[in-house]
């Protein structure tokens, strides 16, 4: 092994740098056109001088010669200049494109920073995810990085989407209901069709349920209105459904809108949320009657229409106790 390694050690020691193998050629090139020019000029002399004068035409020899390689040297300083210049020319030039291209991401990245800290919203979290974002890039797996881009696409787009009053996305967003429930201050009005109807039996719906009961807790006036065409739809199951909110601290009732006044009958009903009245929350049905989008919605006009909407149909079934059918009414034909 010692005798391998010892042949090995004496290949690399003898093996010629690449500079080293560009400078020969470039040596015996000059050395060859200098024994040239000086053995032509030899020749020359020896011709023209009728004398034959050994010591003047070596003397003319050599220094032709010698001028021969100067001027070869020369040369070569000068194209090595040249091409020196041309580096360091293109180097700045790179340079400067490069502290350009970083002071424009320092300057976009204070200004973005600055229009945070002047927003009332809290910093803390956009900081906290810039941190996190940056770890997340330091990552061996390659899957993790694309899906944590993936995220931050899709969180970037929601910012953008309520910035400009609405949202959406397809199928229910339990996490935006739990979300929100745990943000509203004051009051909670939401109805419930036959759409969503078996989302109560979910384990979303629980944690919905649970941050309701947190909110009553604290303050919140929640109020659920479950809808139903006829009669026949206020089944036991509803009336279970509807005393289970009642336990924890929500106000539950039911509206059978054949039995309501013609005002509320002719209101438009579907499954909405408005929190604190600010925002509503709403679920689009496809032909199946199958949550297909859930909606958010921040401009004004259309959170008062939900909210007087809701008024309505609220207003239409006060008369009627927790879990009883509202008494018919003169109006209700």
């Amino acid at each position: 092994m010692n005798g391998a390694l010892g042949a090995t050690s004496g290949d690399t020691g003898a093996t010629p740098r690449s500079g080293d193998r560009e400078h020969a050629p470039s040596l015996l090139r000059k050395t060859l056109v200098t024994m040239a020019v000086a053995g032509g000029t030899y020749f020359l002399t020896n011709v023209l001088n009728q004398d034959k004068n050994q010591v003047w035409q070596l003397t003319v020899a050599v220094v032709l010669g010698g001028a021969a390689l100067i001027i070869q040297y020369l040369v070569d300083f000068e194209q090595r200049l040249n091409s020196m210049e041309h580096s360091l020319a293109q180097h700045q030039s790179e340079m400067r494109t490069a502290v350009e291209t970083a002071f424009a991401g320092i300057s976009e990245a204070t200004e973005l920073f600055s229009e945070v800290d002047r927003s009332v919203l809290r910093s803390d979290g956009v900081a906290r995810l810039a941190r996190a974002y940056t770890h997340v890039g330091r990552q061996e797996s390659q899957l993790v990085k694309d899906f944590a881009q993936e995220e931050i696409g899709h969180l970037a787009s929601m910012m953008e989407s309520l910035s400009n009053g609405s949202a959406d996305c397809p199928g229910e967003e339990h996490a935006w209901l739990i979300a929100l429930t745990s943000c509203t201050k004051g009051t909670l009005d939401a109805t419930s069709t036959l759409v969503d109807r078996d989302f109560w039996s979910s384990e979303p719906a629980n944690r919905y349920l649970k941050a309701q009961e947190e909110a009553c807790k604290r303050g919140v006036t929640v109020r659920r209105l479950f809808l139903v065409k006829e009669p026949s739809e206020r089944t036991e199951e509803l009336e279970k459904l509807c005393q289970s909110h009642r336990d924890l601290g929500i106000d539950a009732r039911i509206a059978v809108r054949s039995q309501l006044p013609q005002r509320a009958r002719l209101t438009p009903t579907n499954d909405f949320i408005v929190f604190d009245g600010q925002l509503c929350y709403e679920i689009e049905p496809d032909v199946d009657v199958v949550p297909a989008k859930t909606l958010l919605k921040m401009t004004r006009g259309h959170v008062d229409e939900r909210t007087r909407r809701f008024n309505v149909l609220w207003e239409a079934t006060e008369t009627a106790g927790p879990g009883q059918r509202p008494a018919p009414t003169a109006a209700s034909g």
